[in-house]
């Protein structure tokens, strides 16, 4: 029995925290039924970082030490199972942006068991079983995408940049070109991350959300919800969940979280609370072998 509370938001809960070996993290169990792939979302428990890191950093990036990363990675690899090891992470390498990279075996390890050897990647798909796709999170969603048919997966880190630009359209076209994907056929889910209620905006994002959306959209779907003083509510989930429905993913396979990374800032790391002096949460996705 898991002993953390959560704040929800909303009544149907389509995620579940779980807990093995001391390390607390989240699933998806309409994902988990399919059977093809391993999958999980961080949390803060059950790592070795220390101070502003504690404990579950999965960020080599942040200043944490390198050997305590090492073995948060490797704890994760734990729970995942399938013998997994630091060599079968494939890391994205994130700044905001829709680029997509094709995962090959040649990819293998680049993150934690080797360098990268490219930039400026927010999303990436694969068919290649074993190896296990990562993307990092401290507010921004992670869009988990498994096309059962074709046995084909994608992970995309989707923050305002992302979602604005359409990085799940972005990720779903890829994955049609190399796997031959039909959207009508995935699962996708939408992971733990900032809630609309806590995403307050100025303006100047406002405005880049009303480019990318109409206005009965925006309205329809609580996607933009006007607050005093010149500010706004920004509701990322919905945002998501329409660019996934107007790709022509069937709306009962999109699963949206009910858990908000601001609302559970003691269990997940929240930028909007911790600021810099943080570590990262990371979304895993792998198709088994």
């Amino acid at each position: 029995m898991n002993l953390v509370n959560i704040v929800r938001t909303g009544k149907k809960q389509t995620i579940e925290l779980r807990q093995k070996d001391g390390v607390y993290y989240f699933v998806f169990p309409r994902i988990e039924e399919l059977g093809i792939v391993s999958h999980l979302f961080s949390t803060r428990l059950g790592g070795v970082s220390r101070n502003e890191f504690s404990t579950m950093n999965l960020s080599y990036t942040r200043g944490d030490d390198k050997v305590a990363v090492d073995e948060n990675y490797k704890r994760i690899s734990d729970v995942l199972g399938h013998g997994h090891i630091l060599d079968d992470f494939v890391s994205t390498f994130q700044t905001h942006t829709t680029n997509i990279r094709v995962v090959t075996e040649e990819d293998r390890g680049k993150g934690p068991g080797r360098p990268r050897d490219y930039m400026d990647i927010d999303g990436l798909i694969s068919n290649v079983p074993g190896i296990i796709l990562s993307t990092f999170h401290a507010d921004c969603p992670p869009i988990y995408f498994i096309d059962p048919v074709n046995k084909a997966i994608g992970l995309s880190h989707s923050g305002w940049k992302g979602t604005r630009g359409n990085i799940a359209k972005e990720t779903l076209i890829k994955m049609a070109e190399n796997y031959g994907t039909n959207p009508k056929d995935c699962i996708c889910a939408i992971g733990p991350s900032i809630c609309g209620d806590c995403y307050e905006i100025g303006e100047d994002v406002a405005n880049e959300f009303a480019k990318a959306f109409t206005e009965d959209e925006l309205s329809e779907y609580g996607i933009l919800i006007p607050y005093p003083g010149g500010k706004y509510r920004l509701f990322l989930w919905n945002a998501i969940r329409l660019s996934l429905l107007k790709c022509g993913v069937k709306d009962e396979n999109i699963l949206i979280t009910d858990v908000c990374t601001k609302c559970n800032s003691d269990l997940l790391f929240s930028h909007r609370v911790h600021g810099e002096k943080r570590g990262n949460l990371a979304a895993f996705l792998c198709l088994n072998e």
